[in-house]
C-alpha cells in the first residue's frame, strides 16, 4: 500500500525539542492541520465540526533513522530513558513504521493559504508533519475507562517550576505565552540529563527561548531572542 499525505501540520513548534511526548499533555497547544490542494475540498469535511476530539494518523519524520531501521527494543523517555520496553508496547518514534497516532481536540473549520484547514489543540506535531488520515474520536469505543496502562501507571511526568520574568512576555501573543509555560513545566530536556548549569534552548513561533533547570526542579528562561 502506498500512502501520501493528505495535510500537514502547521505549529508554533518548529524542532522536535520541546513538543509534548504525549497529545493532550498541553491543551493550550493550538495547530492547523491544512490539507493538501487534493483533498482540501468542504464535502471530505462534511459532518466533522461534530465532533470534539479526532484521531490523527501522521508519520515520525524527524526521527533521524533510515526506513527500514528499527529495533525491538526501545528506551522510552517516561522511564527516563535508561530502561529498555518492546518498541510494540510503547509509543516510540523508532518503529518499523514510522507512524504515529495522536488524540487532539478540533476547535474548528477555516481557510489557511487557499486551503482548508482544521484548527486543533493538544497535538504532539512538530510543524510541518505529514498527516496521512483524520478520523473522529468517538468516545462510546474510544474511550476505556479503568483500564491497565502497563509501565505506564507506575510513572508520572515530573513537572518543574517555570520562572519566566514578565520581560519576555512581549514577545509572544498571550495564547503562545500560555502555551509556552505548560510546555516548559514538562521539563523538554532529555531524562536523563541533569546538569544545573547546562543552557537549553528551544525554538518556539520564531523565537529561540533560552533556559537551564536547577536541582532543585526551577526552570529559569534566560533569553529569548529572534531566531
Amino acid at each position: 500500500m502506498n500512502i501520501r499525505p493528505i495535510a500537514y501540520y502547521r505549529s508554533a513548534l518548529s524542532s522536535k525539542f520541546g513538543v509534548p511526548r504525549q497529545s493532550g499533555l498541553v491543551p493550550e497547544l493550538t495547530g492547523l492541520v491544512v490539507l493538501e490542494p487534493e483533498y482540501s475540498n468542504a464535502d471530505a469535511l462534511r459532518g466533522i465540526e461534530g465532533f470534539d476530539y479526532l484521531w490523527l494518523i501522521w508519520e515520525f519524520s524527524l526521527n533521524g533513522r533510515k526506513e527500514g531501521e528499527w529495533s525491538p527494543l526501545v528506551r522510552p523517555p517516561l522511564l527516563g530513558g535508561n530502561e529498555h520496553m518492546g518498541v510494540f508496547a510503547t509509543r516510540s518514534p523508532f518503529r518499523p513504521n514510522a507512524l504515529g497516532l495522536s488524540s487532539v481536540r478540533l476547535l474548528g473549520v477555516e481557510e489557511c493559504g487557499g486551503s482548508l484547514a482544521l484548527t486543533v489543540a493538544g497535538a504532539d506535531l512538530v510543524d510541518g508533519t505529514p498527516i496521512y488520515d483524520i478520523k473522529p474520536y468517538v468516545e462510546y469505543t474510544d474511550s476505556h475507562v479503568g483500564v491497565r496502562s502497563g509501565f505506564v501507571d507506575e510513572k508520572k511526568w515530573r513537572k518543574v517550576e517555570v520562572v519566566l520574568p514578565d520581560e519576555f512576555r512581549a514577545f509572544f501573543s498571550e495564547e503562545n505565552f500560555v502555551a509556552l509555560c505548560k510546555l516548559l513545566e514538562l521539563d523538554p530536556r532529555p531524562q536523563y540529563h541533569d546538569d544545573p548549569e547546562r543552557v537549553y534552548g528551544m525554538p518556539f513561533a520564531g523565537y529561540d527561548v533560552r533556559f537551564k533547570v536547577s536541582n532543585e526542579g526551577v526552570l529559569e528562561v534566560l533569553q529569548v531572542e529572534n531566531i
